[in-house]
């Protein structure tokens, strides 16, 4: 088994895992040294709503690096469209030197400013929920407005998101595994439309190596 190659071959299942609450697939590629066995664990809060785009890709913590903090970004109330939750921002630290070596971030919307990091005391996330309000009808939707992750140790963290829409329930990785990724799903500006921004996401899992 190549493990520094595992989380970056993951990314070969993403296109499969769209809106999917929890999927694992196993995967035998044949590398010039031999087999290798890649396992893909997701985890999404299961309430998303359905406007805008996925971006293109998971995107990755280096190799072996994992989520270790994270900060959403927020538009906070206005007299007018509100967005509430518009990014996701993870960030990476490394198994080998115990240093954060990476902030990956999916897609984002235009509005609000992030809120700052949360980070775990010790290991990384395991866990994910999320704060999404459902269609408003003729009001004004929001989608997603909060995110909560849990760490290894059990110690849970507020994104310090908007409070419309209820919270999904808690998603788990696999056992042994943590959250290495993310891939997000945004609506672009819609002028004199409704704005909604981040709609749904997806966490992806790795086991530490």
């Amino acid at each position: 088994l190549v493990s520094t190659s595992r989380c970056h071959l993951l990314v070969l299942c993403s296109g499969l895992l769209n809106g999917v609450a929890r999927m694992r697939i196993t995967l035998a590629l044949l590398y010039i040294t031999g087999a290798v066995l890649v396992e893909c664990g997701y985890i999404t809060p299961g309430n998303g709503m359905p406007w805008g785009t996925w971006d293109s890709t998971v995107r990755f913590c280096p190799p072996n690096s994992y989520a270790s903090a994270f900060t959403i970004k927020v538009e906070d109330h206005i007299d007018g469209d509100d967005t509430a939750m518009n990014g996701i921002q993870l960030y990476c630290r490394s198994t080998r030197n115990d240093r954060e070596v990476g902030v990956r971030s999916s897609a984002v919307g235009n509005w609000g400013v992030w809120q700052g990091k949360r980070e775990c005391n010790k290991g990384f996330f395991k866990a994910i929920r999320m704060r999404i309000e459902n269609a408003q009808g003729r009001g004004d939707d929001t989608a997603a407005n909060d995110l909560e992750m849990q760490c290894q140790n059990g110690e849970t963290y507020n994104g310090g998101g908007t409070g419309w829409g209820s919270w999904s329930d808690w998603r788990y990785c696999p056992s042994g595994e943590v959250i290495c990724g993310l891939q997000t799903r945004v609506e672009a500006a819609q002028g004199d439309g409704d704005d909604t921004a981040l709609n749904d996401a997806i966490f992806a899992c790795c086991r530490p190596s």
